[in-house]
Formats: structure tokens, sequence, C-alpha cells
């Protein structure tokens, strides 16, 4: 074990700390004791912690499990809970707030040494993770996010500089373009690392069942609800909740979100109890939000609330240079994932798919690499094997499409940054030169990196 190990004991009881101090002295080159959470938190505020060994019962108007709650949002520790009282309530509670492992008193104390050097190694694993993780991001590889171009490295570095913040996130771009890919790399550089990661589409659940998927619901609420049912808000404590199609949430469940972002509290549906999360918010939309704010149908005070870092991500066509290094890494991922022999695309094969438009983005590109690899028995994949809308044949009809894509957003950039300059960069005239909202010359502005 590691001799810098710091293990840090709370309990109530000084004879039970000194006990444990002097048990666990072989463990660690440093231990230090404290009497109740705010001690702790002193300590945790001051010094390198690696091991939190916390009592549930403490003096004060908070206990050992606030202290879980406060080690997993602001410390890399890990923690251990004892308890004189311990029921399976407490300690499912514990492990839900990211306690390693939960004991009951009188504690053996054979036991918790197994258990201690079974956490430091748990602890050592998660350093060696965040630091890899780190060197990645520093080298410019964050994992899962393949590709070189100016714009993705533009968004790689947002990711760096956020993601160690609990800053509220809002990710935008095109369907396909690997927005659940950004969010879960922002959990992964993050402090929250070692909690859950809970993704949620709220464009596929119905009304109904919205809000029980988000704060849960309590037995017999409604028909149906058999038994106590935690919701994602619950799920993701101490990690991240990803709200993916935040603009298809309704109306009644918008003011609802609104309430729990502002007060960090909430309630399951047919419960009284009022319960706190303190879940990182990333959300991500397809939609010009913008508009939908203007028309009415998302509200103004909501976008507000999740837009305090907005990230744009770049659609495939706009970073075709990419797209050699994503054919590459797809081919070797699924010939893996399907046992196939290792394969590759001729010059020509590859030239079409650089130069095709992909409305689905990476998505679209990701599946016709699959269809590739399965079904073409050659190690060499040509031309000729590609689905039929990127054959020669096509190949001009899709440049023009393309070119026509690319001359309109030439000609609207050119436009907005022209009336830009008239209006010496006032926003409102500029907006009302050109028929539009400030909200929607914001989003463009920001779309087309006019400043």
């Amino acid at each position: 074990m590691d001799k810098l190990f710091h293990i840090l004991i709370v309990d109530d009881e000084p004879n039970i700390r000194s006990g444990l101090a002097k048990g666990l002295e072989r463990h660690a080159e440093l231990i230090t004791t404290a009497g109740s959470v705010n001690e702790a938190v002193d300590i945790l505020v001051k010094q390198t912690v690696h091991l939190v060994i916390v009592d549930v019962r403490l003096p004060g108007d908070r206990d050992g499990l606030d202290l879980v709650s406060f080690v997993h949002r602001n410390c890399s520790a890990t923690t251990i809970v004892i308890t004189a009282h311990g029921t399976v309530e407490t300690a499912v509670e514990a492990m839900r707030r990211g306690a390693f492992d939960f004991i009951t008193k009188p504690v053996d104390l054979n036991l918790i040494r197994e258990q201690v050097a079974r956490a430091a190694d748990h602890y050592k694993l998660q350093a060696e993770n965040r630091i890899l993780k780190g060197k990645l991001a520093e080298a410019g590889e964050i994992v899962g996010i393949v590709g070189n171009c100016r714009a993705l490295k533009d968004v790689l570095d947002q990711i760096r500089q956020v993601a160690d913040t609990d800053a509220t996130i809002l990710v935008r771009g095109e369907s396909g373009t690997g927005k659940e890919l950004i969010a879960r790399a922002i959990h992964d550089l993050s402090h929250r690392s070692n909690g859950p990661f809970i993704p949620m589409n709220l464009g596929a659940l119905p009304e109904t069942l919205l809000e029980s998927e988000l704060f849960g619901h309590e037995k017999g609420a409604f028909t149906g609800a058999l038994r106590q049912k935690p919701g994602c808000f619950e799920q993701a404590l101490s990690g991240t909740l990803f709200l993916d199609e935040i603009t298809e949430i309704p109306p009644k469940s918008q003011v609802d979100l609104l309430r729990v972002l502002e007060t960090g509290r909430f309630a399951r549906i047919g419960g009284e109890e009022m319960l706190t999360s303190d879940a990182r918010i990333v959300s991500a939309t397809n939609r010009d939000i913008e508009q939908l704010v203007e028309e009415g149908t998302f509200r103004e005070d909501l976008f507000y609330r999740l837009n305090i870092v907005p990230i744009e991500v770049p659609p495939l066509r706009q970073r075709r240079e990419d797209i050699p290094l994503l054919i590459a890494y797809f081919l070797h991922h699924f010939c893996h994932r399907h046992q196939r022999p290792e394969k590759s695309l001729d010059s020509d094969a590859v030239q079409l798919l650089v130069q095709a438009n992909w409305p689905g983005n990476i998505r679209q590109l990701r599946n016709v690499i699959e269809r590739l690899v399965v079904t073409v028995g050659r190690d060499v994949i040509q031309a000729k094997d590609l689905p039929t809308e990127f054959s020669v044949s096509n190949d001009q009809t899709e440049k023009e499409s393309r070119s026509l894509a690319e001359v309109t957003e030439a000609a609207e950039r050119n436009a907005i940054q022209n009336a830009l300059t008239m209006n010496n960069c006032h926003r409102e005239q500029t907006a009302k030169v050109l028929g539009i909202s400030v909200r929607t010359l914001h989003y463009k502005m920001s779309r087309y990196n006019l400043h």
C-alpha cells in the first residue's frame, strides 16, 4: 500500500476514533480524526485525504451520510460508513450517495482492515483512471471522440475548460453528431467521474411517464406503482444527469424541472418528503431553442438556466477531413465486434464517403461502416460495395445538394457579418435590419463564430 495513504476517521466517540486509528496505523502513513462533519470538512478542504471512515450518527445538523455526499461532490476520496444502527435502508442510502462500503458496530478490526485495503485499491484504480484520462485529454484525445479538425478541437478545448466545474451545460448540434459522447466526456473528466452518468431521452417518453422517470414515485402513487421507484435525479446523485432532446419536455414538466434546478429539491410522485439532488445537469438539443422560446413553446427562464455554458457540436459535413479517421476507427471497432478479419476501404470508396452529404452525421457513417463490415467478404472494400446512395451515379447530385447548402451558409454568414459592420456591432439594430430576433442573431453568431 502507498505509504502516503491518508485516512480520516470521523466519529463522535473519542475511544472509537483512537481505537480505529491505532488499529489501522500500519495501513497509512497519516491518520487524522474528527468528531463532527464540520471538523471533517475543515480537514478535507485543507488536506488531501484518500479514505474517509465515517459514523452515520454525528452531532450537529449534518450526519455521516451528508459527509459522504460532500466527499463525492468535492473530493476524490473513498468512503466507508460505520454505524451502530445498521438497517437495509441506511446501507442502501449510503451506497447511493457514493459510499464504498457499509459496516455495522461493534466493528470487527480484522474486517475493517480488509475493507480499508480494498478501499485503498479501489482509490488507486480510480486515481490511475483519472490520470490516464487527463493525459489523453492533454494530448488531444478524449476517449470515444475521434477527429483532428479545428472545429472539433475547439469543442474539446471547451470540454477541458468546463469539465471539472459544476456548471450546467447545453450541448447543441444536429442529430447524430455525438452529443451524448460530449456529455460523457464532460462527466469522465470531472471530479464526478466516480459517480453515475444517467442518460435520459426526454423525446422517447410519453408525458404520463416523464414525471415519474425524472422524480420517481412512491408505492401506490398511481395504478401500477407496485413499489417505490427512484427517479433520475436520485439515481444521478454525486454524478451527472444527461437530459437529451430537452426541447421535447412538455410545459408542466418544464416548470417542475426549473424548480429542481433552482432549489435542488423535489419530491417523488405521491410522496411528501422533500429530497435533495446535487446532480450536474448536461442537456442537449438538435433544435433552434431560441426560436422555440420566441414561439412560446419553451420557457425563457428554463432556457437561460440550462444555457449557462453552451457547446456547439459541428455537423460531419463541416469536418470532412475527419471522415477517413472515423472510417478507420469504425472499421476496427466493428471488425472486432463481429469477429471479422481487419478490413480497409480503397481510395475511391473513401473519397465517395468524404464527399457525401451525411444528413445523419456520425451515426449514419457508423451504420454504413458496420453494414460494410458485415456484408462484404473481401478484406478491401471497394466503391462498388457502397450502398446505392453513395454510388458514383448519385455523386454529382450529392455534390450539387451539398454545394447549395454550403453556398447558403456562406451567404448567411456574410450577410450577418456585413450587417454587424454597418451597424457598428449593435446587435439589436443588426437583428432589426436582418429581420430576425436578437436571440436568433446570438445563436447564428455563435454558429458562424462571429464575435
